[in-house]
C-alpha cells in the first residue's frame, strides 16, 4: 500500500491523474462499465482502501462478511504487506447485467491473472467472483 497525490498518475494504467480518474469513482460516482470497477478496485487496494472494496462486493462472493469491521481489516493487512506494481487489462466481456474481466496484476508477491466476474445490481456494478489462473 502506497500513498497516492491526487495528482500522481493513476494506478489503472490510465495515463491521468488519479484525481480526474479511480479518485472519482473512491468518493462516490458510479463506475459505468464493469471494467472502470474493477481498475477502481485494483486502485483501492493499491492505496489502502478497504472501504471501497466493502463496497463494491457482491454479497455471492465467498469473501464477502457482514462484519464489515472485520473485513476491513483483513483487507487493511493484505494492502499493508502487497504493493501493487502495475495492471494490464487482459480481455473485457461487456453485458448489461453480467461482465467479465480478465486481468494481469503485477504485485509484489509475484504475478496474477485473474478472470473476474462482475453483475450488475440496482444499476451498480459489483464483484462478484474471479478465477485465478
Amino acid at each position: 500500500m502506497k500513498k497516492i497525490s491526487p495528482n500522481s498518475l493513476c494506478p489503472c494504467g490510465s495515463k491521468n491523474k488519479y484525481k480526474k480518474c479511480c479518485l472519482i469513482y473512491h468518493k462516490g460516482a458510479k463506475p459505468k462499465t464493469a471494467l472502470l470497477l474493477m481498475k477502481s478496485r485494483y486502485v483501492a487496494y493499491a492505496v489502502g482502501n478497504s472501504s471501497y472494496i466493502v463496497k463494491t462486493t457482491h454479497q455471492n462472493n465467498e469473501q464477502y462478511m457482514t462484519d464489515t469491521k472485520a473485513w476491513k481489516e483483513s483487507i487493511d493487512v493484505f494492502c499493508k504487506e502487497t504493493e501493487f506494481l502495475g495492471l494490464e487489462i487482459l480481455e473485457f466481456i461487456d453485458g448489461d447485467e453480467e461482465a467479465f474481466v480478465t486481468f494481469k496484476a503485477l504485485l509484489s508477491s509475484g504475478e496474477m491473472i485473474e478472470k473476474s466476474r462482475f453483475l450488475k445490481v440496482n444499476g451498480f456494478w459489483l464483484y462478484e467472483n474471479g478465477e485465478v489462473s
